[in-house]
């Protein structure tokens, strides 16, 4: 007889033990707060059209409605730009399926880098020009643009290559809202921004 009531204590016990856990599992998620949205930056105006690189015209006004990732790069840089196309082949390939992200590269050599240059490079890419589009045309008109987004682009005879311009990568809602800055030779960073991507994806448009 004890040794049933011993038994059926334990039992009492164990069940009581393991539903406060559940219970305070619940309450924890419950209380859990969902992750702040991303923050609001700027909501640039840029009223420039370039080419990309099979020759169309090419503008973010047209991006309205898609979320997208925006850079300054030129195809003989001998520095940086090699490291960011890798990341940005990483973001690529991370949404091959997903019509609603473009990246949209400019470039800061315009001179050399012709839709012809272009075409070749994302070639050598393995890239849709659909779903990445590089972009040429007025050198003044994609500095301005540069400015436009907050990064910084100069010719400098002294630095390799010949230009001087920022590794950010821009992250931009589908109302043209700048989202983030994320350094674009560097994994962790855009590992972040992979993440913040598919956080946007999934915000009412």
């Amino acid at each position: 007889m004890m040794y049933c009531l011993s038994q059926l204590v334990r039992r009492l016990r164990g069940c009581l033990i393991g539903g406060a856990a559940i219970l305070l599992a619940m309450t924890v998620t419950g209380c859990q707060s969902p992750p702040e949205p991303l923050p609001i930056l700027n909501t640039p105006d840029i009223p420039y059209s370039f080419f990309d690189q099979t020759g169309a015209s090419a503008s973010v006004k047209e991006l309205r409605g898609t979320v997208y990732v925006t850079d300054f790069f030129f195809t003989s840089c001998p520095t940086i730009c090699p490291i960011m196309k890798t990341q940005m082949v990483r973001i690529y390939e991370a949404f091959t399926d997903d019509d609603d992200i473009v990246l949209f590269s400019h470039t800061v050599d315009p001179t050399h880098d012709t839709v012809e240059v272009l075409a070749a490079y994302g070639e050598r890419l393995g890239i849709s020009a659909e779903r990445w589009r590089l972009v040429t045309g007025v050198k003044d008109e994609i500095y301005d643009t540069a400015r436009r987004f907050g990064l910084g682009v100069r010719e400098d005879e002294q630095a390799p290559g010949g230009y001087i311009h920022s590794g950010s990568f821009v992250l931009v809602d589908r109302l043209g809202r700048i989202r983030g800055y994320y350094r674009g030779t560097e994994q962790e960073a855009v590992d972040r921004l992979i993440a913040d991507i598919r956080r946007l994806l999934d915000e009412p448009a």
